[in-house]
């Protein structure tokens, strides 16, 4: 039996599951594992699990569903760990929905009360009734998910406006669209609406107006919506050499455990500097760089987290208005944190890139102590009052 799997977010690798399930499903047959999504990425670094788990493709979890499906495997299971069964099987039923009717069986919150084997397809009932009675987990009909989901959720158009619910939201969580935090949830009745592809509302919830500039256009049916935190678990950092991590042939042996690397080093004759204005952006393709400026309170707090992995500083520019995205961020030695006056983040933020960066996205310098106190002197000039962290 040819088995595909597709790990989504840093819970269920962080809970060990995900290594535990990819070896029980090996007694039945090859297996091929692959990330689905982006957040997990740092879980699959920090557990050494690189070299078992496919990470250098960035595919949507329905994108690497069908991948699968065209490498004609016999079945693919779907692990995941959302914050509750129903955001769990919300999640599942919109992944199958965008993946043409695969061979798929979801493996939802091992370990958990409510944990579930969910079989998406009839033909798969026996094989997902096995798989739920070796883990001990309940088995789910995937048409009676469907029914419970569809009565909760979707999306309805109305008076030129798009309105959308959301599943398991628990009152006091942030709300991400497309990887940007848009508000705030203030019950556990939340809906987006959208007007002219901007969101214009959130009933029982408040809108971030900074988070919607910053998300532009989108077509709110086919977004990634999340709410709550981007990793829940607090798990001790693999810090490893940047250039050694090739996200085109990951080959680490699972359990690998890189000690630190040097520090960055501060008098080598060319160093790179990259702009970051954007968390949803790919942050794992900065890791070669010497330092990056990042701009935004959320930006800076996921930029220097994942880039702590790879001993990589951050230059953060912000403004305190701060939503907890993880449970604990880290940053490199070397890291320097402004924060300024409510809004005034982006307006310095673009007067760098324009001044520093000449409108690039990376630029080379001679000397980063140099860099940062050129940034900091230009900070000063545009903004009265500023608060630097090292």
């Amino acid at each position: 039996m040819n088995i595909g799997i597709v790990v989504h977010g840093p819970g269920i690798v962080d809970t060990g599951y995900a290594w535990k399930i990819i070896e029980i499903l090996g007694e039945f047959g090859g297996v091929n594992a692959r990330l689905g999504g982006t957040m997990g990425r740092t879980a699959v670094i920090d557990a050494g699990l690189e070299g078992v788990i496919d990470i250098k493709r960035k595919l949507l979890p329905s994108e690497s569903i069908r991948a699968f499906t065209r490498e004609g495997m016999d079945v693919i299971f779907l692990l995941n760990y959302g914050k509750s069964g129903q955001t769990g099987h919300a999640f599942g039923y919109k992944v199958q929905k965008k993946s043409d009717n695969p061979p798929l069986i979801q493996i939802e919150r091992p370990g958990e009360a409510d944990g579930t084997v969910i079989s998406w397809r009839t033909d798969m009932d026996e094989f997902s009734r096995e798989i739920a009675r070796k883990l001990k987990l309940k088995l789910l009909d995937g048409s009676g998910v469907t029914a419970e989901i569809e009565a909760r959720t979707g999306c309805l158009e109305e008076d030129r406006k798009i309105y959308r619910k959301i599943a398991g939201v628990s009152p006091g969580e942030n709300i991400f669209v497309n990887g940007m935090v848009v508000g705030r949830s203030t019950s556990s009745d939340v809906t987006l609406v959208a007007e002219n592809g901007k969101i214009t509302r959130i009933e029982g919830g408040i809108l971030k107006e900074h988070g919607i500039r910053k998300l532009g256009v989108i077509d709110l049916e086919k977004s990634i919506v999340k709410t709550g935190l981007l990793r829940r678990s607090v798990v001790e950092p693999r810090v490893i050499d940047g250039s050694r991590l090739n996200l085109d042939e990951a080959s680490n042996p699972p359990g690998t455990k890189n000690t630190p690397e040097t520090n960055v080093d501060m008098v080598k004759s060319v160093c790179k500097v990259a702009y970051l204005d954007h968390a949803a952006e790919d942050i794992y393709r900065l890791k070669d760089t010497d330092l990056v400026v990042t701009v935004g309170d959320d930006t800076t707090l996921v930029a220097a987290d994942i880039l702590f992995r790879f001993n990589v500083p951050i230059f953060g520019i912000t403004d305190g208005d701060l939503d907890k995205v993880v449970e604990k961020g880290f940053k490199a030695q070397g890291s320097v944190i402004v924060e300024l006056e409510s809004g005034w983040d982006d307006l310095v933020g673009e007067k760098i890139f324009r001044e520093c960066f000449r409108g690039k996205e990376t630029i080379e310098i001679d000397n980063i102590e140099n860099f940062k106190n050129d940034l900091i002197q230009i900070i000063k000039q545009v903004s009265k009052s500023c608060k630097i962290k090292e």
